[in-house]
């Protein structure tokens, strides 16, 4: 295979040709059901190798050995027929498997994942050349697999610039962060709830990998994971790179997180530890909200996450959580509900600020790190903000943020201080009962000082104002609420 740079350059200028392709995210898409195909192609031999009597559930004529590998010798279809075989024979059979509650749920993925795929290529020949390059990658060699790791992280990294499917992609520095910092123990089984591409899970599984001795750990490690994904897209990312990583049966499922009532999870719906960063700025319908205790019940997205959050996670349990200022600062109703029941059920001990351009350009909204664990309510928080590598001025897709860049929370975090800078405060730590009542549950720490604050994008602009006017008149409501309330109550 030709080196990485060259490799993705190639399938780029590919489809730039093609007429029906438009925009990063349909490319991204295409490029996904190839590659899904052809590990699964890659596996099923494996599998044919290993067990004797081993039958495949796509259709020999469907499978990519069969109608994608060129072999040399000029005979594959291409132009019009290969326009004709995928569009009106692939992409039926694959839709329409015949799957019941029996099978295998190796096989039962093919179908999921290729539920609401998409074929967008118009040009039969630029399909040809496409496919011929990523047939040229050989899953059967060590080297060419670790290749393809770097390859497929270029691939995810493309989603920051592929419009509102950036929600999909956190970067790997984050999620290797946050699984470091929870650590992680054989045995465990790990969720995210709005799993996206896998980052937060294969973070996970890198993490445990180092503390495999037996047999029985390496079960384990299969059974450590557990995902929900809404998109079919990056559900399909997912999968293909699980199977990749030797996960043969991923634990993960295409479905939304938030249809069912939260109140009926039980013990057996709970898992020792979450890590995740839910979507936010996202508003859902009244039917989403009806799985919701009132109090509970808001419209906005990342809220909705995190009452989901608090009822699937075991006693004793830790979480990792991404969320943007809008919920730290947030005074309304729901916010402050949320915020009540995570000092007082949850150990909430450490918010990491982040800066701003950590999700550049996908948004330039600055988000948090909120870790707790389910061990007792809160007694106290410390916060911490990060500040801007020196050298950099923000992050981007040619500078992104590396693993290293923490390295002044890993220090501080187990030997905590307060650290003051300027006369502005860069770590601290506060009373659940000093938020609870002297901030008014508002936990906007140790932010940025205003003068290093980003300029947002007009419409991240707009979404703060909205914010921050939603949550001044909550304040407003409650200071004449409490006002009335030591004035004796109002006079009809």
């Amino acid at each position: 295979m030709s080196s990485l740079s060259g490799f993705v350059k190639r399938i780029r200028d590919i489809m730039r040709n093609d007429a029906g392709i438009n925009g990063d995210a349909q490319r991204i898409e295409q490029i996904a059901w190839m590659l899904f195909l052809k590990i699964y192609d890659a596996k099923e031999t494996d599998w044919e190798f290993e067990e004797k009597n081993y039958k495949s559930i796509i259709p020999a004529n469907c499978r990519w050995s069969a109608w994608a590998h060129d072999g040399g010798n000029r005979n594959a279809l291409t132009g019009g027929s290969l326009l004709e075989f995928v569009n009106n024979t692939l992409f039926p059979t694959l839709k329409g498997l015949a799957v019941t509650p029996d099978t295998p749920v190796t096989q039962s993925i093919v179908k999921t994942t290729f539920e609401d795929a998409n074929q967008y290529m118009k040009d039969g020949v630029l399909l040809r050349q496409l496919i011929n390059v990523i047939d040229e990658l050989d899953f059967a060699d060590y080297d060419e697999i670790h290749a393809f790791g770097e390859i497929y992280e270029s691939i995810l990294k493309e989603l920051q610039s592929a419009g509102s499917a950036g929600e999909f992609y956190t970067p790997r520095a984050v999620t290797q962060f946050m699984a470091k910092m929870i650590k992680p123990k054989i045995g465990e089984v790990m969720a995210d709830f709005a799993c996206g591409t896998g980052g937060f899970i294969t973070s996970w599984l890198s993490e445990l990998k180092g503390q495999l001795k037996t047999t029985e750990d390496q079960e384990a490690y299969a059974r450590s994971i557990y995902g929900i994904e809404k998109k079919q897209f990056p559900y399909m990312l997912c999968i293909t790179n699980l199977l990749l990583d030797d996960l043969v049966v991923p634990n993960v499922y295409h479905d939304n997180s938030l249809l069912r009532d939260v109140l009926s999870y039980t013990e057996a719906d709970q898992f020792d530890v979450i890590l995740m960063n839910p979507p936010y700025g996202g508003s859902e319908k009244a039917d989403v909200k009806s799985h919701f205790p009132d109090d509970l019940a808001g419209s906005e997205t990342a809220d909705l996450f995190m009452s989901v959050i608090m009822y699937r996670m075991k006693k004793t349990g830790r979480a990792a959580v991404i969320l943007p200022d809008g919920f730290l600062f947030g005074t309304d109703n729901v916010k402050i509900n949320i915020k009540k029941k995570l000092l007082k059920d949850f150990n909430l001990h450490t918010i990491i600020r982040m800066p701003g351009s950590v999700f550049s350009p996908y948004t330039s909204i600055t988000t948090n790190i909120l870790f707790f664990d389910h061990d007792g309510p809160t007694k106290e928080t410390w916060f911490y903000r990060l500040d801007m590598p020196e050298g950099y001025k923000h992050f981007s897709k040619s500078k992104p943020m590396k693993l290293e860049h923490f390295d002044p929370v890993v220090e501080w975090w187990d030997d905590r201080h307060a650290i003051e800078q300027d006369g502005f405060d860069k770590a601290k730590s506060f009373t659940a009962e000093q938020l609870a009542d002297e901030f008014g549950y508002n936990f906007d720490q140790c932010g940025f000082p205003h003068e290093e604050e980003e300029i947002l994008d007009p419409l991240d602009l707009i979404q703060r104002y909205q914010e921050q006017r939603s949550s001044l008149n909550a304040e407003i409501d409650r200071v004449l609420t409490e006002i009335t309330e030591r004035l004796g109550g109002a006079k009809e």
